[in-house]
């Protein structure tokens, strides 16, 4: 069994890898060549505690496992992270564990890289203004992940703690030399070519009104029940698209206007049909949103990656199982 450590990762794979694992991932899926399964949710011993359990196989690939994520909020307490994700891939001829992939990093890039797919398919080739709605950790890579596939040149960062915004928008242009501005969501939203919400919310950040038509949406927050970073009535006259369709009206962006009866699942297309040759993005004025809520498919593809260029760079640690 072999073990890649979270310094190991993120010393192995990089943005670019990452896309194009992930669009190979989504391929394959499309074509019927791999799996996802139901998603198991549990709640740890602590109140306030949870993780999920998401698996599946890529079958053309040899690729089969699970990840763990988890949420211990009082971690913060202790120095360490809220959040954990940890893959395990197992032997696709014996079922015995294969390796162990510390993926907090790796989960971190494939959300990213799944939204770099999106933009690349449906935003228009020539947006330049990208408004981040949220400056946490991962709307860092967010950001890492636009810039691979389309031309950003403004930053427009909104947060609902203005400070954090400002720190965020100083790091942009500090460390990647891109004009970037920390504004209030509605400023922000209304100059984008391309927004990315990546929150934590419950309820719409902005009303529909304010996204100006020829928009792409990459909604990357919501992934649990109750979750809802958009205004049903944007959802309702914009062009859909999802990682998995089911998902994104049960725990996705697409619940709250599912529920409320202003879509129905038939209306969206998962990321996977339009490398396949659907319709995507049909005229400059459309509104297009792409939901993700993330898939076990996206863990296999980034760790199982991972762990190939750990072993040919020998920082995959082998620990004996005795079988």
């Amino acid at each position: 069994m072999y073990f890649v450590s979270e310094d190991v990762a993120k010393q192995v794979v990089a943005m670019p890898d990452a896309i194009a694992a992930i669009e190979t991932m989504f391929r394959d899926y499309g074509q019927g060549q791999a799996d996802v399964f139901p998603v198991v949710m549990g709640q740890g011993p602590h109140a306030g505690t949870f993780f999920s359990m998401k698996a599946g196989r890529m079958q053309a690939r040899g690729v089969v496992g699970l990840k763990v994520g988890s949420y211990w909020p009082d971690n913060r307490a202790q120095g360490r992270p809220a959040h954990s994700s940890s893959t395990l891939l197992l032997d696709p001829d014996t079922g015995y564990a294969h390796a162990l992939v510390a993926a907090s990093y790796l989960t971190a890039l494939r959300t990213a890289a799944a939204d770099a797919v999106a933009v690349r398919w449906l935003a228009r080739e020539n947006s330049s203004v990208l408004a981040l709605v949220g400056a946490g950790h991962q709307a860092w890579f967010e950001l890492l992940a636009v810039r691979e596939v389309r031309p950003i040149q403004q930053v427009c960062v909104a947060n609902r703690c203005p400070e954090t915004a400002r720190t965020f928008a100083r790091r942009i242009g500090h460390e990647l030399g891109l004009a970037a501005q920390a504004m209030p969501v509605e400023q922000a939203v209304a100059q984008a070519d391309i927004i990315v919400t990546v929150t934590a919310a419950r309820q719409a950040l902005f009303p529909a009104h304010l996204v100006r038509p020829g928009t792409h949406i990459s909604a990357m927050g919501a992934d649990n029940t109750g979750k809802q970073e958009l205004d049903p009535a944007l959802v309702a006259s914009a062009r859909l698209f999802a990682d998995v369709v089911q998902q994104s009206c049960s725990v996705g962006e697409y619940e709250a206007a599912f529920q409320a009866g202003c879509i129905q699942p038939e209306q969206i297309t998962t990321l996977s049909a339009v490398l396949h040759g659907a319709p995507g993005r049909r005229s400059a004025d459309d509104i297009t949103i792409f939901d993700s809520s993330g898939m076990a498919l996206q863990d296999l593809a980034i760790c199982a990656l991972a762990l190939e260029k750990a072993q040919s760079k020998g920082l995959a640690h082998h620990v004996a199982s005795g079988c």
